[in-house]
Order: C-alpha cells, then sequence, then structure tokens
C-alpha cells in the first residue's frame, strides 16, 4: 500500500525526527506507537492504517503521486470531466497505422487514495511496444465521492476514449488492481454504468483484474481477515442492499463484457476465492472467464511488476490480449 511504503521510508530514529518526514496529518498517535516500536514496522503499519484518518491517507497518496514526474514524450494528459479527479493519461504506439485497441488502467488504493501515472507503473511502455493503446486513469475519491460515482468516472473515461483518433471504439480492455478491479469488474459486468455513458457494453473487448478481493462486497466485509476493513465500511456502508448492487459477481448475468482474464495472488485466500466465485458466475451468464492464480507475487507486486521484461504475469496478460484481437 501506499500508505505503509511512506510510512517505512519514516522508520528508524526518534519519532520527532521521523514524525517531520511525514504529512502532518499523519502525526497520529496509530503510527507514532509504530514508528517507536521494534519489531515488524510494516504489520504495524498496516494495521495502523485502520485508524488513520481519510485526510493522512490522501496526503501520503497525493505526495507520492507528486513524485511520479512527467509524462514521456509521445503521452498527453486529458479530462474527461470537470472534477480535477477526472483525468486520465493516454498514448497510441508511435507507429501505429489505423485505429488500434486500447487497455484502460483503472488504479487501486481502497476507494480513497492512489493516482494514475503513480499506479500504472510501466505498463505503458510495454502495452504500446505490443501494438495497444494504454491510458491510466484518475476518478474521485471516497468519501468525497460514492463508489456509484466512481464507476460513473470510469465509464465516463471510456466514452471519452472512444472518442479519440486513433483508437478502436469497439476494442477497449479494462484493467484494473486492487480496488480498481473492483471498479472494472463493476463497469464490465453492470450495465447502468456504461448505458448512462453512451457506451454499449459490446466496447468492452475484454477485462484483466489483478488481485482483487471485493467482488461480493458483503463477503469480503465480513472476512475476518480484512485488512483493510474500514476502507470497505467508508467506501460501501453497512447497507447490504448497497453492498449487493456494488457487487459484481451480483451482476454477473449476461450482458458482461464478454472476455474475462483474473489473477489473484495465490497465496491470498481471499482474493483467490472471490475470483473463483466471480468467474462462475460470470460462466454461467456466458462469458469467458479464466483464474490464472500467481505464485510468487504480493499484493504490491503483481501490479509493481506488470509490464517488466520476463515477468510471468505480463505474459499470461500478453496471451490474453492476443487472443482478442
Amino acid at each position: 500500500m501506499v500508505l505503509v511504503g511512506a510510512a517505512t521510508v519514516a522508520g528508524g530514529g526518534a519519532w520527532a525526527q521521523q514524525g517531520r518526514m511525514l504529512p502532518e496529518e499523519c502525526r497520529v498517535p496509530a503510527l507514532r506507537q509504530c514508528l517507536l516500536a521494534g519489531g515488524d514496522r510494516q504489520a504495524c503499519f498496516r494495521d495502523a492504517m485502520q485508524s488513520l484518518p481519510d485526510s493522512c491517507r490522501k496526503a501520503v497518496s497525493e505526495r507520492a503521486a507528486g513524485r511520479a514526474g512527467t509524462l514521456p514524450a509521445g503521452w498527453r494528459e486529458d479530462r474527461y470531466g470537470s472534477d480535477p479527479r477526472q483525468a486520465l493519461d493516454w498514448a497510441v504506439p508511435a507507429n501505429a497505422s489505423g485505429k488500434v485497441p486500447l487497455l484502460l488502467f483503472v488504479h487501486g488504493g481502497g476507494w480513497s487514495i492512489g493516482d494514475k501515472r503513480m499506479g500504472a507503473g510501466q505498463k505503458g511502455a510495454h502495452f504500446l511496444a505490443e501494438g495497444w493503446g494504454f491510458a491510466s486513469t484518475n476518478y474521485r475519491l471516497v468519501p468525497q465521492a460514492s463508489v456509484e460515482q466512481q464507476a460513473a468516472d470510469v465509464a465516463a473515461a471510456v466514452a471519452f476514449l472512444r472518442r479519440q483518433p486513433g483508437i478502436d471504439a469497439d476494442g477497449i480492455v479494462l484493467m484494473g488492481h486492487s480496488a480498481g478491479a473492483h471498479l472494472a469488474a463493476l463497469v464490465a459486468s453492470d450495465p447502468t454504468y456504461l448505458k448512462a455513458a453512451g457506451v454499449p457494453m459490446s466496447a468492452i473487448r475484454g477485462v484483466v483484474l489483478l488481485d482483487g478481493a471485493g467482488y461480493d462486497v458483503g463477503e469480503q466485509m465480513a472476512e475476518p481477515h480484512n485488512a483493510v476493513a474500514s476502507m470497505y465500511t467508508q467506501a460501501f456502508s453497512n447497507n447490504p442492499k448497497r453492498q449487493a448492487a456494488l457487487s459484481p459477481t451480483r451482476h454477473a448475468a449476461a450482458p458482461n463484457a464478454a472476455n474475462w482474464l483474473i489473477l489473484p495472488v495465490a497465496s491470498r485466500r481471499d482474493s483467490t476465492a472471490q475470483s473463483e466465485k466471480l468467474a462462475t458466475a460470470l460462466r454461467s451468464g456466458g462469458a469467458q472467464a479464466r483464474v490464472v492464480p500467481q505464485a510468487g507475487k504480493t499484493h504490491a507486486t503483481l501490479n509493481r511488476e506488470l509490464g517488466a521484461a520476463g515477468d510471468p504475469s505480463t505474459a499470461e496478460v500478453d496471451r490474453f490480449l492476443k487472443g482478442l484481437r
């Protein structure tokens, strides 16, 4: 998680020194205890996230995003709405002739933090070299926006990209990591969001999900080992009807996007179980869905290493994408 990594940088030494390395919003007792304690600071930070204020999570996320740097040559940032968060980065291959299919990446961050430039990592360069257009989108964040509005933002980003020169309007693939996997799955299964944006479900040629665990929201919120339970409560409330309405598995009856590749981390029982349940429901609805648990990966490395040379998860995605063209 962004916050754990940023806080770890502040490890070692006295709190007075370490605290100055964190945003003011994060100088709270929960982190103070972690920074002064010995032992496994990473685990301590993960537990402390439950009590950290939203302002702290956002401040750390924004600081990390600010270090992401400028866009490479040939890329552009565009807005698809009036809110500052309704923006995306995108590019098409420099040697492209005619219209190309495009992969749209949706970042994670517990629905409340994250950034398009930081989350996309090296994916863009890899998929552009494979002949795909690539985009990474931001969306409005909880609690300032609802999960329903976030899904609407993803659909609006799809609608914007379909209008751009050089993009195959019916060749969009959604890819999401963590909370972004949930949003990608929701948009590709519940036709409400694409329909409102003027996009047919058939425009979504495929979906790639990277280690999501919230495809059945209510079930995941009842999971006793959910490390980010407070983020789920903030995003989905305690209303079972709303949780069901925002669960991709509950929308798996047709129509859905036709082709799905679901990559959970093999060692995460909840992610793997949720992925299998979603795939089974999608297949019952007529879609093609394959689950390939990723051994030797963590929640962070699966996303961070995608696009790297020799990465087995990247090879799995490449095979899936080639089958769509």
